[in-house]
Protein backbone atom coordinates (compact mmCIF):
# COMPACT_ATOMS: atom_id res chain seq x y z
CA UNK A 1 0.00 0.00 0.00
CA UNK A 2 1.82 3.13 -1.19
CA UNK A 3 2.04 5.77 1.69
CA UNK A 4 1.49 9.87 0.56
CA UNK A 5 3.89 11.66 2.32
CA UNK A 6 2.53 15.49 3.93
CA UNK A 7 3.42 17.79 1.01
CA UNK A 8 5.16 20.70 2.77
CA UNK A 9 3.22 24.07 3.04
CA UNK A 10 4.18 27.96 2.46
CA UNK A 11 3.15 30.57 4.11
CA UNK A 12 -0.50 32.22 3.79
CA UNK A 13 -0.62 34.39 0.95
CA UNK A 14 -2.05 36.97 3.32
CA UNK A 15 0.95 36.82 5.58
CA UNK A 16 3.67 36.79 2.19
CA UNK A 17 1.21 40.20 1.46
CA UNK A 18 1.64 42.04 4.93
CA UNK A 19 5.45 41.35 4.85
CA UNK A 20 6.09 42.94 1.00
CA UNK A 21 3.65 46.04 2.36
CA UNK A 22 5.21 46.35 5.34
CA UNK A 23 8.69 46.23 4.00
CA UNK A 24 7.66 48.24 0.71
CA UNK A 25 5.94 50.79 2.49
CA UNK A 26 8.42 51.08 5.97
CA UNK A 27 5.70 50.69 8.45
CA UNK A 28 3.45 48.09 9.86
CA UNK A 29 0.74 50.89 10.26
CA UNK A 30 1.13 52.35 6.76
CA UNK A 31 0.81 48.47 5.70
CA UNK A 32 -2.44 48.18 7.57
CA UNK A 33 -4.27 50.98 6.08
CA UNK A 34 -3.12 49.66 2.70
CA UNK A 35 -4.44 45.95 3.10
CA UNK A 36 -7.56 47.41 5.27
CA UNK A 37 -6.32 45.53 8.09
CA UNK A 38 -5.03 46.38 11.87
CA UNK A 39 -1.28 46.52 12.36
CA UNK A 40 -1.62 43.99 14.92
CA UNK A 41 -2.56 41.68 12.01
CA UNK A 42 -0.39 42.93 10.10
CA UNK A 43 2.40 42.03 12.93
CA UNK A 44 1.01 38.32 13.46
CA UNK A 45 1.18 37.52 10.16
CA UNK A 46 5.22 38.50 9.39
CA UNK A 47 5.71 36.58 12.69
CA UNK A 48 3.86 33.73 11.10
CA UNK A 49 6.35 34.32 8.02
CA UNK A 50 9.19 34.51 10.06
CA UNK A 51 8.34 31.44 11.86
CA UNK A 52 8.08 29.36 8.63
CA UNK A 53 11.44 30.79 7.51
CA UNK A 54 13.45 30.62 10.53
CA UNK A 55 14.90 33.94 10.08
CA UNK A 56 13.87 37.64 10.79
CA UNK A 57 12.71 40.55 8.37
CA UNK A 58 12.12 42.85 10.70
CA UNK A 59 14.00 44.53 13.39
CA UNK A 60 11.76 45.72 15.80
CA UNK A 61 12.30 49.16 17.70
CA UNK A 62 11.01 51.33 19.62
CA UNK A 63 10.47 54.12 16.69
CA UNK A 64 9.08 51.75 13.92
CA UNK A 65 10.54 48.78 12.36
CA UNK A 66 13.49 48.31 10.20
CA UNK A 67 14.04 45.53 7.21
CA UNK A 68 16.80 43.18 8.16
CA UNK A 69 19.23 42.04 5.91
CA UNK A 70 16.96 39.20 4.48
CA UNK A 71 14.30 41.08 4.19
CA UNK A 72 16.25 43.71 2.71
CA UNK A 73 17.28 40.73 0.04
CA UNK A 74 13.87 39.33 -0.38
CA UNK A 75 11.66 42.33 -1.02
CA UNK A 76 12.31 43.32 -4.86
CA UNK A 77 11.39 39.34 -5.97
CA UNK A 78 8.09 39.73 -3.74
CA UNK A 79 7.07 43.13 -4.97
CA UNK A 80 7.66 42.36 -8.55
CA UNK A 81 5.38 39.05 -7.70
CA UNK A 82 2.91 40.91 -5.92
CA UNK A 83 2.74 43.47 -8.77
CA UNK A 84 2.09 40.89 -11.23
CA UNK A 85 -0.42 39.22 -9.62
CA UNK A 86 -2.09 41.94 -9.40
CA UNK A 87 -2.03 42.92 -12.75
CA UNK A 88 -3.16 39.23 -13.50
CA UNK A 89 -6.13 40.28 -11.65
CA UNK A 90 -6.41 43.75 -13.71
CA UNK A 91 -6.48 41.94 -16.83
CA UNK A 92 -9.11 39.32 -15.80
CA UNK A 93 -11.20 42.66 -14.91
CA UNK A 94 -11.19 44.29 -17.78
CA UNK A 95 -11.49 41.22 -20.04
CA UNK A 96 -14.33 39.85 -18.53
CA UNK A 97 -16.23 43.58 -18.78
CA UNK A 98 -14.58 46.00 -20.97
CA UNK A 99 -17.27 48.52 -20.80
CA UNK A 100 -16.99 49.54 -17.07
CA UNK A 101 -13.92 51.56 -16.22
CA UNK A 102 -13.01 53.24 -12.79
CA UNK A 103 -11.22 56.48 -12.33
CA UNK A 104 -9.73 57.54 -8.77
CA UNK A 105 -9.02 61.03 -8.11
CA UNK A 106 -8.78 63.74 -5.46
CA UNK A 107 -12.16 64.97 -3.70
CA UNK A 108 -11.71 68.42 -4.98
CA UNK A 109 -10.62 67.35 -8.59
CA UNK A 110 -13.49 65.18 -8.80
CA UNK A 111 -15.74 68.03 -7.39
CA UNK A 112 -14.16 70.95 -9.08
CA UNK A 113 -12.57 69.92 -12.11
CA UNK A 114 -13.35 66.15 -13.52
CA UNK A 115 -16.87 67.00 -13.11
CA UNK A 116 -17.52 69.98 -15.49
CA UNK A 117 -15.61 67.40 -18.30
CA UNK A 118 -18.04 64.44 -17.58
CA UNK A 119 -20.39 65.27 -20.34
CA UNK A 120 -17.85 65.28 -23.04
CA UNK A 121 -15.70 61.96 -21.78
CA UNK A 122 -19.16 59.94 -21.82
CA UNK A 123 -19.82 61.51 -25.51
CA UNK A 124 -16.53 60.31 -25.97
CA UNK A 125 -16.74 56.52 -25.19
CA UNK A 126 -20.34 55.73 -25.46
CA UNK A 127 -21.64 52.72 -24.10
CA UNK A 128 -18.91 52.42 -21.53
CA UNK A 129 -19.73 52.95 -17.55
CA UNK A 130 -17.81 55.42 -16.31
CA UNK A 131 -17.03 55.03 -12.69
CA UNK A 132 -15.52 57.90 -10.31
CA UNK A 133 -13.73 57.15 -7.01
CA UNK A 134 -12.81 60.37 -4.42
CA UNK A 135 -9.56 58.97 -2.22
CA UNK A 136 -7.17 61.35 -0.69
CA UNK A 137 -3.93 59.54 -2.20
CA UNK A 138 -3.07 57.51 -5.61
CA UNK A 139 -3.85 54.07 -5.56
CA UNK A 140 -1.50 51.31 -6.81
CA UNK A 141 -2.61 50.96 -10.10
CA UNK A 142 -0.91 47.78 -10.39
CA UNK A 143 -3.00 46.33 -7.71
CA UNK A 144 -6.24 48.34 -7.10
CA UNK A 145 -9.20 48.49 -9.56
CA UNK A 146 -9.22 51.25 -11.29
CA UNK A 147 -8.24 51.98 -14.88
CA UNK A 148 -7.01 55.85 -14.44
CA UNK A 149 -5.66 58.16 -11.78
CA UNK A 150 -6.19 61.85 -12.06
CA UNK A 151 -3.77 63.40 -9.08
CA UNK A 152 -1.48 65.79 -8.85
CA UNK A 153 2.29 64.37 -8.21
CA UNK A 154 5.75 66.30 -7.79
CA UNK A 155 7.67 67.09 -10.65
CA UNK A 156 9.14 66.26 -13.23
CA UNK A 157 6.58 63.27 -12.07
CA UNK A 158 5.90 59.79 -13.88
CA UNK A 159 7.40 59.89 -17.00
CA UNK A 160 4.36 57.47 -18.57
CA UNK A 161 1.34 59.97 -17.29
CA UNK A 162 0.58 62.81 -18.68
CA UNK A 163 0.28 66.29 -17.96
CA UNK A 164 -2.89 67.75 -17.91
CA UNK A 165 -1.17 71.56 -16.06
CA UNK A 166 0.48 73.14 -13.37
CA UNK A 167 -0.76 73.74 -9.86
CA UNK A 168 -0.20 77.47 -9.22
CA UNK A 169 -1.63 79.18 -6.29
CA UNK A 170 -3.10 82.47 -5.52
CA UNK A 171 -5.41 84.15 -3.30
CA UNK A 172 -9.06 84.38 -4.11
CA UNK A 173 -12.24 85.96 -3.06
CA UNK A 174 -15.26 88.32 -3.95
CA UNK A 175 -14.80 91.50 -5.70
CA UNK A 176 -16.28 93.31 -2.66
CA UNK A 177 -13.50 91.61 -0.36
CA UNK A 178 -11.01 92.50 -2.68
CA UNK A 179 -11.68 95.91 -3.26
CA UNK A 180 -10.44 96.14 0.83
CA UNK A 181 -7.56 94.33 -0.68
CA UNK A 182 -4.69 96.68 -1.34
CA UNK A 183 -1.38 94.46 -0.75
CA UNK A 184 -0.52 91.80 1.08
CA UNK A 185 -0.34 93.05 4.59
CA UNK A 186 -4.34 93.79 4.30
CA UNK A 187 -4.66 90.26 4.87
CA UNK A 188 -4.36 90.74 8.52
CA UNK A 189 -7.51 92.35 8.44
CA UNK A 190 -9.82 89.97 6.89
CA UNK A 191 -10.30 86.24 7.37
CA UNK A 192 -8.45 83.76 6.05
CA UNK A 193 -9.82 80.33 4.82
CA UNK A 194 -7.85 76.90 4.72
CA UNK A 195 -8.10 73.81 3.04
CA UNK A 196 -6.74 70.75 5.46
CA UNK A 197 -5.38 68.76 2.50
CA UNK A 198 -3.04 72.02 1.53
CA UNK A 199 -2.28 73.47 5.11
CA UNK A 200 1.10 75.13 3.68
CA UNK A 201 -0.98 77.18 0.87
CA UNK A 202 -1.13 80.43 2.96
CA UNK A 203 3.17 80.34 4.26
CA UNK A 204 4.04 79.26 0.49
CA UNK A 205 2.10 81.69 -1.33
CA UNK A 206 3.23 84.78 1.13
CA UNK A 207 6.75 83.74 1.19
CA UNK A 208 7.15 84.87 -2.47
CA UNK A 209 4.54 87.39 -2.33
CA UNK A 210 5.76 89.44 0.75
CA UNK A 211 8.90 87.86 2.30
CA UNK A 212 10.11 88.96 5.53
CA UNK A 213 6.68 89.99 6.85
CA UNK A 214 4.93 87.85 9.35
CA UNK A 215 0.79 87.87 8.73
CA UNK A 216 -1.57 86.41 10.70
CA UNK A 217 -3.72 84.30 8.68
CA UNK A 218 -4.95 81.88 11.23
CA UNK A 219 -8.60 81.20 10.33
CA UNK A 220 -11.09 78.67 9.73
CA UNK A 221 -9.98 74.60 8.04
CA UNK A 222 -12.25 73.26 6.06
CA UNK A 223 -11.73 69.22 5.05
CA UNK A 224 -13.30 69.81 1.50
CA UNK A 225 -11.61 72.56 -0.40
CA UNK A 226 -15.17 72.65 -2.51
CA UNK A 227 -16.19 73.87 0.94
CA UNK A 228 -13.86 76.00 1.47
CA UNK A 229 -14.29 77.55 -2.06
CA UNK A 230 -17.79 77.92 -1.64
CA UNK A 231 -17.32 80.36 1.68
CA UNK A 232 -15.17 82.24 0.01
CA UNK A 233 -18.08 82.36 -2.78
CA UNK A 234 -20.42 83.61 0.09
CA UNK A 235 -17.66 86.06 1.16
CA UNK A 236 -16.57 84.43 4.47
CA UNK A 237 -12.98 84.78 3.67
CA UNK A 238 -9.79 84.84 1.70
CA UNK A 239 -8.86 81.10 0.58
CA UNK A 240 -5.54 80.18 -1.57
CA UNK A 241 -6.98 79.54 -4.90
CA UNK A 242 -5.76 76.40 -7.12
CA UNK A 243 -5.66 77.39 -10.61
CA UNK A 244 -7.21 74.56 -11.78
CA UNK A 245 -9.67 74.73 -10.14
CA UNK A 246 -10.79 78.32 -9.50
CA UNK A 247 -10.67 78.88 -13.41
CA UNK A 248 -14.46 79.18 -13.53
CA UNK A 249 -15.46 81.09 -10.91
CA UNK A 250 -12.71 83.53 -12.00
CA UNK A 251 -14.48 83.36 -15.49
CA UNK A 252 -17.64 84.43 -14.13
CA UNK A 253 -16.04 87.15 -11.43
CA UNK A 254 -18.22 84.92 -8.84
CA UNK A 255 -14.20 85.02 -7.27
CA UNK A 256 -11.29 87.20 -8.14
CA UNK A 257 -7.56 87.26 -7.65
CA UNK A 258 -6.60 90.77 -5.45
CA UNK A 259 -2.83 90.06 -6.60
CA UNK A 260 -0.72 89.82 -9.18
CA UNK A 261 1.54 87.29 -7.61
CA UNK A 262 1.19 83.57 -8.60
CA UNK A 263 3.34 80.89 -7.25
CA UNK A 264 4.23 77.55 -8.63
CA UNK A 265 3.96 74.47 -6.19
CA UNK A 266 6.52 72.56 -8.03
CA UNK A 267 3.21 69.56 -8.69
CA UNK A 268 1.18 69.03 -11.81
CA UNK A 269 -2.02 67.31 -12.40
CA UNK A 270 -1.38 64.17 -14.44
CA UNK A 271 -3.37 61.35 -15.49
CA UNK A 272 -2.22 57.74 -15.36
CA UNK A 273 -3.45 54.93 -16.83
CA UNK A 274 -3.39 51.30 -15.48
CA UNK A 275 -1.47 50.01 -18.55
CA UNK A 276 -0.53 51.78 -21.33
CA UNK A 277 -3.47 54.06 -23.34
CA UNK A 278 -3.08 52.37 -26.38
CA UNK A 279 -3.79 48.85 -25.05
CA UNK A 280 -7.55 49.82 -24.11
CA UNK A 281 -9.53 52.58 -26.73
CA UNK A 282 -11.27 53.74 -24.15
CA UNK A 283 -8.79 55.13 -21.84
CA UNK A 284 -7.16 56.62 -25.20
CA UNK A 285 -10.51 58.26 -25.84
CA UNK A 286 -10.99 59.47 -22.08
CA UNK A 287 -6.90 60.64 -22.08
CA UNK A 288 -7.55 62.80 -24.98
CA UNK A 289 -10.67 64.30 -24.06
CA UNK A 290 -8.83 65.57 -21.13
CA UNK A 291 -5.84 66.76 -22.53
CA UNK A 292 -5.68 70.95 -22.11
Amino acid sequence: MAVASPRPKGPPLNSLRAFEAAARLGSFSAASEELCVTPGAVAQHIKSVEAWAGGRLFIRRAQGVELTALGQSILPAFTTAFDDLGEAVQLLRTRADPNQLRIATLPSIAQLWLSPRLPAIRSAVKGVTISITAMETPPNLKREPFDLNIFFEDLPGDPEAVELCRDVIFPVCTPTLAARLQDPSDLSKVICLHDAAWSGDWDRWLSAADPGHAIDTRGPVYSLYSLAMEEAKNGAGVLIGHETLVRAELATRALVAPFRTRVGTGLRLAIAAARPAGANTAIEKIIEALRP
